[in-house]
């Protein structure tokens, strides 16, 4: 069995953009990428001397500067740990699921990860289907009463504690007593970053009124960047100073509304999400003070790893959370707002301090 194989996970590589695509009725299949001296393609994915890892993401790009092109980069750094190949196809449309996957299954790749809560269906279906392929679902739940496949894993995170630690901060620190938060769809995964937000803002400020909207149902909820400067606009018109755009590349567009505006930086900021945006956002810098991050990049590039080298040690793999650096911000916070926040995402890491959220 091909997952007999061994392999020692390095540390991730940065992204490098550009990557080539070619279109299809499936989506769009991303240039493959290996070590010198690797395989240069799929042809000979079956064979036992070749690692192929296949990532498919949602209806999103791998480029998203977000969600998605953590979870690539995840995949990207294991293929080149170690000499792997890796491919990605990015979804366009929620029917194409299990058509994506197919592409890597047909050709025996030894991996593939999905991207997204919306393709957990599919992708159990997925891993019963092909049970010599490992199959790695980032923020998808599996079920053991009804899932029974032993080659899969869904990647979990905590995202009401990072939504928890950025909210605490904004409370601290809102000056209007009125923050808000701009949202791609209504999951589980959003709506654990969105409570957490309003829960820790109200922990560390009673008096404040938090605003959020998510993205209506639809393909680009979380690939609608101008709706999401639209809706950072009314809330910036209502008085709010804090706005967390959480929802891929239509979040990005909420941060980068704010950093238009008049103030941005000094009386108005954003928080970013999944990542730290200060890297992949460059032009919400002007108000990004902190992003409220998941592991992804790294749970993922480690999942693979386990993969590689036999059975999942279960169902569920669990990931972390928390709050990026300040950056240029780290100066104007308060001493003791930091100093507090620090104490707080500290608790909710160690289980000292709960959020309190339910989905």
């Amino acid at each position: 069995m091909k997952a007999k194989r061994y392999l020692v996970a390095g540390a991730a590589t940065a992204l490098a953009l550009g990557l080539t695509a070619c279109g299809g009725s499936t989506g769009s299949t991303g240039s493959g990428s290996s070590a010198s001296g690797a395989a240069s393609d799929d042809s000979n994915c079956a064979d036992a001397a070749v690692f192929c890892i296949g990532l498919v993401t949602d209806t999103g790009k791998v480029d998203d500067k977000s969600f998605n092109q953590a979870s690539h980069e995840g995949a990207k750094a294991a293929a080149a740990a170690d000499g792997g190949f890796y491919k990605y196809v990015e979804t366009q449309d929620a029917k194409d699921y299990a058509a994506n996957m197919a592409q890597f299954t047909n050709k025996k790749y030894d991996v593939v990860v999905t991207v997204g809560f919306l393709m957990t269906d599919a992708t159990a279906e997925a891993a019963a289907g092909s049970p010599d392929t490992k199959f790695i679902g980032v923020d998808q739940f599996f079920d053991p009463a009804k899932v029974t496949a032993k080659n899969l894993t869904g990647i979990q995170y905590p995202e009401d504690q990072a939504g928890y630690g950025a909210g605490y901060l904004a409370g601290l620190m809102t000056k209007t007593n009125k923050i808000g938060q701009v949202l791609g769809l209504e999951i589980p995964p959003v709506q654990k970053f969105a409570k957490g937000y309003e829960a820790g803002a109200k922990a560390a400020n009673p008096a404040v009124q938090v605003t959020g909207v998510y993205h209506p149902a639809g393909d680009n909820a979380f690939n609608d960047p101008t709706w999401g400067a639209a809706e950072a606009k009314k809330q910036l018109d209502q008085g709010a100073d804090f706005i967390f755009g959480a929802g891929g590349n239509t979040g990005n567009g909420a941060l980068q509304e704010v950093a238009k505006a008049t103030g941005a930086g000094d009386t108005i900021f954003c928080i970013g999400v999944d990542t730290d945006q200060w890297d992949t956002v460059p032009a919400a810098q002007k108000c990004l003070i902190t992003s409220a991050t998941k592991e992804l990049t790294k749970s993922v590039t480690d999942t693979i790893a386990i993969a590689k080298k036999g059975d999942f040690e279960g169902l569920t793999t669990m990931g972390s959370a928390g709050l990026a650096p300040f950056h240029d911000f780290d100066s104007k916070i308060p001493a003791d707002v930091k100093t507090k926040v620090e104490k707080v995402v500290s608790d909710l890491k160690s289980g000292a301090l709960t959020t309190g959220v339910t989905v």
